[in-house]
């Protein structure tokens, strides 16, 4: 009786009953390249630093305040669906910290390290939804290991160089091919944003977050751009055109969110 319910509800939304969420295919085998392990430490040691110089500052979110507790929860919920795109996602070391900062910012580095800013909470006013499609989006970056992906498209070019010098200039211009890089100021391809934002949707989905919030905050985030260009937007393009490909994925996850919440 229940099922026959729920399907009645999601025909009368004009949605596809049986949908199991999105398919956004295998991840770039390009990232073998570099070791999962090496680059997981890496990011927990950059981690590390920020928030020991957010704790100098006394910038860091106690555990106590509101927010932290906040952005905790959306995470716990979040987290158990984690291992359909990164089955090694279950044995990282979540973490989730806010920033006090007017910075409009948040993001998630591979291990599952996740950092708010406050200025992204409070500026925008995020609700429990828009603040999970944020955190969605930005774990999905890191399950679908897209820094990664880009150190490794990083060291064939820099293997690259390495390898015209030694031609080109006996030796004089080659370089060291090795893993660097800063992991909180890497850009990701407009596909790794796009791919971000529907696999973010269908996690949110499945914790029981409205996944039709995704809009809301994307016109939030025009909107405060309009007025001061935003950090955020400098990698994370917004506009029409985003909006428009969030909302034709909603067919396929507003089922999961429909379902979510009739469990709970």
């Amino acid at each position: 009786m229940r099922r026959a319910l729920l399907v009645l509800a999601l025909l009368v939304c004009g949605l596809p009953a049986l949908a199991d969420g999105v398919d956004v295919g295998q991840p770039s085998r390009m990232r073998n390249l570099v070791p999962a392990g090496a680059i997981e430490n890496q990011a927990s040691q950059q981690y590390s630093q920020l928030k020991s110089q957010a704790a100098a500052r006394h910038a860091l979110g106690p555990d106590d305040h509101p927010q932290v507790k906040r952005l905790r929860a959306i995470a716990a919920r979040m987290i158990p669906f984690v291992d359909r795109y990164n089955p090694r996602a279950r044995q990282w070391r979540w973490e989730v910290n806010l920033i006090g900062s007017r910075q409009i910012n948040a993001f998630c580095m591979p291990g599952g390290k996740i950092a708010f800013y406050s200025g992204i909470l409070d500026t925008l006013k995020l609700t429990d939804d828009e603040a999970a499609m944020v955190m969605g989006h930005e774990i999905a970056h890191a399950l679908r290991e897209h820094a990664r992906e880009r150190m490794a498209k990083t060291q064939i070019t820099q293997l690259g160089a390495s390898l015209l010098g030694e031609l080109v200039g006996g030796g004089r211009y080659s370089g060291a091919f090795q893993m660097g890089g800063n992991l909180l100021s890497l850009k990701f391809s407009r596909d790794d944003e796009s791919e971000a934002d529907v696999v973010g949707l269908d996690l949110a989905a499945r914790a029981g977050f409205d996944p039709r919030a995704a809009v809301s905050l994307w016109q939030k985030m025009a909107a405060a751009d309009s007025k001061t260009p935003l950090e955020f937007l400098s990698t994370h393009p917004a506009g029409d055109h985003r909006i428009k490909e969030i909302q034709k994925h909603l067919p396929q996850v507003m089922p999961l969110y429909l379902a979510a919440k009739r469990a709970n």
